[in-house]
């Protein structure tokens, strides 16, 4: 619907008022050329809003950042996975040596003296481990090996073997953490995921605007250019028709007023195409100097969509639901951790399994005996001035202010989900009457044009008749603008494809190799 740019067909010696006439009726259907606005262009290429939309949603500096925010997330969650595994862990001392005077016990004098000590040490242990969710206790198998060598007056080795040993410990009545991380985390990510195509969606809206400024401003420019030939043509004609008396000097004047004015709105047509040229371009991470020429997309077909569908979608795939959510976990688990944390403490480890002491390594595996371990520990505050129940206090605050704030938001999230669907149904009938508006101004501007040649228009009619046609023209931009503007709204807060009738999600999955 961009106007098509108008050949300059310059007259000169015109004999008779029907031969210019005709010409002016030819200058007005000629379809125009698009010339470049800069020296600097090495390559001019047609791009559609869709091809926009694409290009934007991989080369932009937008792109490159949600997708390595959503990739730390994926990894995160990977992380929080493979913890739940069960982990193999070597710990070991290849080697320890000491050469120190320490404190003994002569028997034979009743007294302590200090003597010379030195020793080598060495020792290893392979553990399993394994955390368990339900009652965030940790079950651990394990073996160790140990040597000892002693230097001085005696000399000795001995090895010390733990062949096996299984075992068990957990905080009885403390923070469980590891059942609130098996909440928290796999909302996180699917929170992270739903962000990242939300992300995706709101890199479409912007690139939407840049198209659509980069569109106005080339139509601007391309009337710009057909108003000049036209002004120009029009002072010719006067010239003509002056000579026979058909025209005041007034009017004559007039219409090279017209070709000044055209020439300054050129310059700033072209000024302003130039701008947006290159915040199009930037955007898009392309080449400084590329120059474009867009394809305006052709108009939509019709869409209903429920005000209760979207509304619905939205809180089932919204990242801010899930955001709300998450936030309200959190508080719980901190207000569980400082209740926990005023009460009295009690660690709980048992271990069953053999051990060995023996002179020679191939000895130490010989005959162990058995190695029982059981333990409790009580950690019970006496006197803290409150310090743990202000801690819970503020912790139980916190959880109302994050379930109010949470409510805040969702009805805020809900009003903008109504307010959206209820512009795009609006804008599909804005369009048809856009369309109409255009195609009205250009046939009146034409048959203006036609009267003020055969004199039965002035200029005042034909210069009103070119402001229509110049605000109708902007009028359907800018309805074809907040059309695709609010429909991309819709998915970017539904997260759906009203088009083809399917999560967004799906073509996450393609982009992003399944991840």
């Amino acid at each position: 619907m961009i106007p098509k740019k108008i050949k300059n067909f310059g007259l000169k010696g015109f004999k008779s008022l029907e031969f210019l006439k005709a010409l002016a009726l030819l200058t007005l259907f000629a379809p125009p050329a698009f010339s470049q606005t800069t020296d600097e262009a090495h390559l001019v290429s047609t791009l559609s809003l869709q091809q926009t939309i694409e290009i934007a949603s991989d080369s932009s500096l937008q792109a490159f950042i949600a997708k390595n925010q959503y990739l730390y997330s994926y990894w995160e969650f990977r992380s929080f996975k493979a913890a739940r595994l069960p982990s193999l862990n070597l710990t070991m001392t290849p080697l320890q040596y000491y050469r120190n005077n320490t404190r003994r016990y002569d028997f034979e004098n009743n007294v302590d003296v200090y003597r010379e000590q030195q020793s080598l040490y060495s020792s290893g242990n392979l553990s399993v481990v394994q955390n368990f969710d339900l009652t965030g206790g940790t079950f651990y198998i394990d073996t160790e090996l140990g040597y000892i060598r002693n230097f001085g007056e005696s000399v000795y080795s001995q090895y010390t073997s733990v062949p096996l040993r299984i075992g068990y410990r957990q905080s009885l009545f403390g923070f469980n953490s590891f059942k609130w991380e098996k909440q928290i985390e796999p909302l996180k990510y699917k929170k992270a995921k739903q962000q990242f195509i939300a992300d995706r969606e709101n890199i479409s809206v912007t690139s939407i605007e840049y198209f659509f400024n980069l569109a106005m401003a080339q139509s601007e420019y391309d009337m710009a250019v057909d108003n000049l030939a036209s002004a120009d043509t029009l002072y010719q004609m006067g010239e003509e028709r002056k000579k026979i008396a058909a025209i005041s000097q007034a009017d004559l004047l007039t219409l090279k007023l017209d070709i000044i004015n055209s020439r300054n709105t050129l310059k700033n047509a072209e000024i302003s195409l130039k701008r947006a040229m290159t915040a199009f371009v930037s955007f898009l991470n392309l080449n400084k100097g590329t120059q474009i020429r867009l394809a305006l997309p052709d108009r939509p077909k019709n869409i209903e969509i429920s005000v209760e569908e979207a509304a619905s979608l939205a809180r089932e795939n919204n990242p801010g639901y899930l955001a709300n959510r998450q936030k309200v976990l959190e508080a719980e688990q901190s207000l569980d951790q400082a209740v926990k944390s005023a009460l009295f403490n009690a660690d709980f480890n048992a271990s069953v399994g053999f051990n060995q002491v023996a002179p020679t390594f191939r000895t130490v595996y010989t005959n162990p005996s058995q190695q029982d371990v059981v333990s409790v520990s009580f950690t019970v505050p006496l006197i803290d001035w409150g310090v743990r129940k202000g801690k819970a206090n503020m912790a139980r605050n916190n959880l109302m202010f994050t379930q109010i704030s949470a409510q805040q938001d969702e009805i805020s999230l809900d009003q903008d989900v109504l307010m959206t669907v209820s512009d795009f149904n609006v804008q599909q009938g804005m369009i048809e009457s856009a369309e109409e508006a255009v195609s009205l101004a250009n046939q009146a501007y034409r048959e203006t044009k036609e009267r003020f040649i055969i004199g039965k228009a002035d200029i005042n009619s034909l210069t009103l008749s070119l402001n229509r046609q110049k605000d109708a023209q902007k009028n359907y931009l800018s309805a074809l603008k907040n059309y695709w503007v609010s429909y991309y709204k819709i998915r970017q807060m539904t997260l759906y494809d009203f088009e083809r009738g399917r999560d967004i999600e799906v073509e996450l999955r393609t982009k992003m190799g399944g991840l």
